[in-house]
């Protein structure tokens, strides 16, 4: 099966599995926010993914291949937290706007939400149009020569994918009309913090020419802040 199979055929099981976390707990099928995200989130997912197939499939198939012998057993517990996060973060939007209506979320903020949910992929493109070693796993690619990647967003963050990430999960939180979205997508960050200096770590002593790049690359996240 080539990659472009096997994409094809974890989005037709992840499209279901979005559907069922996402409407279940909503308790209906008629919520208009939960299809826009659906819609939108898939077919951004889907333009992104047949470009790199056509630019860059070898990064495809290293985020695609699960966990690695040399991969930090660390990452691991974070990957899996994260996964876990993100299922929880999942139900909680639709519990919140739609079920039990806690939230009152304008139709204004929802469509901002819209917008700057499409901005968050637009800036995965650029992330992934940049770096060719953007793998899933914290570790040193030797077998694809990984080098330091410090042009497009990796001038002024060390860790545009993450800062992209916090942004996304914002961002869906206002356009699904929950502010308990946004509360739990924050818990994100930390996590994603303390991978992120784990990960300078390792590659700061494993990737040739790191430690220079986070002289000249001051901050991890936002610029002037962290």
């Amino acid at each position: 099966m080539n990659i472009k199979t096997k994409i094809l055929f974890a989005e037709l099981i992840e499209i279901p599995i979005f559907a069922v976390l996402l409407f279940l707990p909503a308790g209906t099928f008629t919520w208009i926010a939960g299809w826009v995200f659906l819609t939108t989130f898939f077919c951004c997912c889907t333009i992104l993914i047949f470009w790199l197939i056509k630019h860059n499939p070898e990064i495809l198939n290293e985020r695609m291949g699960g966990f690695k012998p040399d991969q930090k057993n660390w990452d691991k517990v974070i990957i899996v937290l994260i996964f876990v996060l993100f299922i929880a973060w999942l139900i909680s939007m639709p519990l919140d706007a739609v079920r039990f209506h806690w939230s009152r979320v304008p139709v204004s903020l929802q469509v901002f939400g819209l917008l700057l949910m499409g901005y968050s992929f637009y800036l995965f493109f650029l992330v992934f149009r940049e770096n060719s070693y953007l793998s899933s796993l914290v570790r040193v690619q030797k077998e694809r020569g990984h080098t330091v990647v410090s042009t497009g967003l990796y001038r002024y963050v060390r860790h545009p994918m993450y800062a992209t990430s916090l942004l996304f999960f914002v961002s869906t939180a206002l356009l699904l009309g929950s502010w308990c979205g946004i509360m739990v997508g924050l818990l994100f960050a930390p996590l994603l913090g303390i991978r992120a200096v784990l990960e300078e770590s390792l590659l700061r002593n494993q990737l040739k020419g790191y430690a220079d790049y986070m002289t000249q690359v001051r901050y991890r996240f936002i610029p002037g802040i962290w």
